[in-house]
């Protein structure tokens, strides 16, 4: 959980002990401390001062100036993630961590118009059987909750939205929800309320309405009058809605098992509405880790695409030497057929001495029109175009290539 320092309490820390210290006590490098004490002007120990006081030379503690109007009074930090990381994202979240601890200076603002809405959704929608009410649109932040926590909800959307907007996030409408959008990634989340299922113990109405209806069967046992009353069925279970909400972001899979946080609930000491600054901070911390695991995802895909290259690459150039061979056949054969054709015509020369008829003269013009349109498919255009509309001798000679292997 994020604690919260005022500007003397900390400039007390700062001086208290060296900031190296200092920073494991927060799980955070000395550069983020030293950055954090410069955005709200908190002075430190120059270099070799500690040297000093520890050989008992004199030393001067430099005063905690006055506040600059905008800087903020309360410092914020937020809590460290324990679990491993890799670099990156241990590198984000000590950024993240940075910027968050402006975040106990946060000052009311418009509400949200995509809170608002759903807020407003929330109140019109019925509740469910298990008495929460819920709401999920485009336009919407996917909850659910009972009625009675819906103005508290509001007040802890618009905290987590402006913890978000502090490390760049911005709440935006989805495909399928509402979600969050900053870094190049898109993160959503929902709010959900905790109910707890008890056995249902009937009631004496309950148990009174049962033996209603059956002394009325009883009566109508002997009758055709039957009016197909339904037995009163009692339920065998009771939901109480608890008041405790949980906010879950979308997970990202990581093969060595766990990965960043992506869940904040109600317990007994934090409540959500001390979180937000935590909730903003893993918000920033998730989408390094999705743009991480997609990374990942496209390297071992394009591992998996090249072993499989390897492993057709010979059936893939047995493939398009035969179909070259198949090709040059072809060619061979056309060729052979425009040389018959050729004798063809030189035989038939003494023909256009005569008076051919009708027949004989079409048949001549079309075979010199056949011969010329052969010949030229051996010109250097006339390869050029055969070769390309059949997708052969170049690049692409494998393009209808079947992998015998199963994927």
């Amino acid at each position: 959980m994020s604690r919260t320092y005022s500007r003397q309490e900390f400039y007390d820390l700062a001086w208290s002990k060296p900031i190296t210290h200092l920073a494991k006590d927060f799980v955070l490098s000395d550069v983020a401390i030293h950055k954090i004490c410069r955005k709200h002007e908190i002075p430190t120990p120059p270099l070799g001062w500690w040297a000093k006081k520890a050989a008992g030379k004199p030393v001067q503690q430099t005063a905690l100036p006055a506040p600059r109007p905008g800087i903020s009074d309360q410092i914020v930090i937020a809590a460290a993630e324990l679990r491993g990381e890799t670099p990156s994202v241990a590198a984000a979240r000590e950024h993240a961590r940075v910027l968050a601890s402006d975040d106990g200076a946060i000052e009311t603002s418009e509400p949200h118009p995509i809170i608002e809405k759903t807020l407003a959704a929330l109140r019109a929608a019925e509740s469910g059987h298990n008495g929460l009410a819920s709401v999920k649109a485009a336009d919407l932040i996917h909850c659910e909750v009972a009625p009675a926590s819906i103005d508290r909800l509001g007040r802890i959307l618009s905290d987590i939205v402006t913890s978000a907007q502090r490390q760049g996030f911005t709440l935006e409408k989805g495909a399928v929800r509402a979600h969050f959008a900053g870094d190049g990634e898109t993160i959503g989340f929902s709010v959900t309320e905790v109910v707890q299922r008890v056995k249902h113990v009937p009631t004496p109405a309950e148990l009174a309405r049962q033996e209603a209806w059956r002394r009325k069967r009883e009566r109508r046992r002997n009758s055709w009058d039957d009016d197909g009353e339904p037995f009163p069925w009692i339920g065998d279970w009771d939901y109480v809605c608890t008041g405790r909400l949980g906010f879950e972001m979308d997970g990202v899979y990581v093969a060595a098992g766990g990965g960043p946080r992506k869940a904040f609930r109600d317990a007994k000491i934090q409540r959500l509405e001390s979180m937000s600054s935590d909730i903003g901070v893993a918000i920033a911390v998730m989408a390094v880790a999705m743009r991480e695991a997609r990374e990942r995802r496209e390297d071992e895909e394009r591992k998996r695409q090249e072993e499989r290259r390897e492993r057709e690459r010979p059936l893939r150039a047995k493939y398009v030497a035969e179909r070259r061979r198949e090709a040059l056949d072809q060619i061979l054969d056309d060729l052979a057929g425009v040389e018959r054709l050729r004798r063809l015509m030189d035989g038939l020369s003494a023909l256009e001495g005569d008076t051919p008829s009708q027949r004989i003269s079409q048949f001549l013009a079309w075979s010199r029109d056949e011969l010329e349109e052969r010949e030229a498919m051996f010109s250097r255009d006339g390869l050029e175009q055969r070769f390309s509309d059949d997708r052969i001798f170049g690049d692409d000679d494998d393009h209808s290539f079947k992998s015998p292997y199963w994927y």
